[in-house]
């Protein structure tokens, strides 16, 4: 319960993740950790600015290094851009955030609406994909 799981790469810290409870299945033959209460994942860039993932409910393949994001996702840049989503993975091995389903990308100008979803984890590469919908705010 209250976990902090921290995430560095050549003692630079990439990730926090945090969760109120945490299931552990790592001595299945195909290790996962569930986190049926949701997690709040903090992703650093290569400048430290930090990005912000939330979500109901998640499970992280201990073997692929993929985390499985569900339900009322929320995904905040450190740009102010905010991504909504019921499913997203994040791959931290690959550092790459991607979903096929249905997306709503809000950036400072312009609202896109979409079927997928890919990008870098400095969300410097940031596409909606199978665009639905694509609304130009007024400044």
């Amino acid at each position: 319960e209250n976990i902090v799981t921290k995430h560095t790469d050549s003692g630079k810290l990439k990730a926090v993740l945090e969760s109120p409870k945490m299931l552990n299945f790592s001595n299945r033959a195909f290790a996962f950790y569930e986190f049926p209460d949701g997690i709040n994942l903090t992703i650093y860039d290569d400048k430290s600015q930090k990005s912000n993932v939330r979500s109901d409910y998640a499970i992280m393949f201990d073997k692929t290094d993929l985390i499985d994001l569900r339900g009322n996702i929320v995904l905040a840049t450190h740009q102010q851009d905010t991504l909504f989503a019921e499913q997203l993975y994040y791959d931290q091995k690959k550092e790459w955030l991607f979903t096929n389903a249905p997306v709503t990308f809000k950036l400072k100008d312009q609202i896109i609406k979409g079927n997928g979803f890919d990008s870098n984890r400095n969300f410097t590469n940031a596409h909606v994909l199978e665009v639905t919908g694509h609304v130009f705010l007024d400044e």
